[in-house]
This record gives structure tokens, sequence and C-alpha cells, in this order.
């Protein structure tokens, strides 16, 4: 089941390349974060929200808000992703689900792909706790980057 508005968000430890991980628990409950589960790194409705929050960074973090996307791509993909496109924020690999599966986020079946992150946004305000959820069962139906912007801008 899929975390909801008012719910406690978990922390967890994943992969940002080949050899180096990022440990969520100093961050979550601390700042306010916003989530991007992405399906597949390099296919276009991806790309557009993740270049379209990489165009926004500096508005997300003169709110004080910490962003990361999280795919179930390998740690050499995500990082390959974010050289290529000039990410500026941690782009976290998902490889073994656990953390979709948490989130309540993972399609069983995509595409004759199994287990792959739905397209799923969580804002998270600094004391951990889901402000904003937003899941789509549709890979190519893009967020709702407004309603982001706002729930962030009213943590």
């Amino acid at each position: 089941m899929p975390l909801s508005v008012g719910s406690k968000a978990p922390a967890f430890t994943l992969p940002c390349q080949p050899g180096q991980v990022i440990d969520l628990a100093g961050v979550i409950g601390h700042e306010k974060v916003v989530l991007l589960f992405f399906p597949l790194a390099f296919s276009p409705v991806c790309t557009t929200e993740l270049c379209h929050f990489r165009d926004a960074y500096v508005t997300f973090n003169g709110m004080g808000c910490k962003v990361f996307g999280i795919s179930v791509d390998s740690p050499f993909v995500t990082a390959k992703f974010r050289e290529m496109e000039k990410i500026p924020f941690p782009l976290l690999s998902d490889f073994n689900r656990d953390v979709s599966r948490t989130y309540g986020v993972l399609h069983e079946e995509l595409m004759g792909l199994s287990g792959v992150s739905k397209r799923s946004v969580f804002v998270i305000d600094a004391s951990g706790h889901v402000k904003y959820a937003s899941i789509s069962e549709n890979p190519g139906q893009q967020v709702d980057f407004v309603s982001i912007q706002k729930a962030v801008e009213s943590c």
C-alpha cells in the first residue's frame, strides 16, 4: 500500500553511483525533501521530468528542500543519466526495489518488465511526514510540477 499524506516517511540508504551510497536518515525528518520515483532513466517522460527539476533546482534549494530521484536502474545507469543531463541532485538506484516496495510505488509488470517504479512524488516536511503524494499508474503521465512546488512552499 502506498504511503499517504500524513504518513511518516521511512528513511533509507541507496547507492547514487557505483561504490557510493547516500543515507537519507540524516535528511528525512530533518529537512524538506522531494522524492521523485521515476520508471526508467533515458526514457522521454522521465528525462523531461528530471530536466524540469534540474532547471528548477535553485528554486527548490532556495526553499530549503533537498531533491532526490529514485529509479530501479543500476547505479551505473543513474550515474550516467545524471552526468549526461547535468542533474544537480542525487539520482539513487533502487535496483533491489526495496524502497519502491516500502513506499508502495512498484509496478509488478510494466511493458513486459517486472518491478519498475511508478512515476511518483512524495513531498516530505522537516518533521518527516508526507505532505504531498502523487502515484501514477500511467508512466506516460507527467507529474504536476506546480502542485509539487506549492506543497514544498507550504511545508
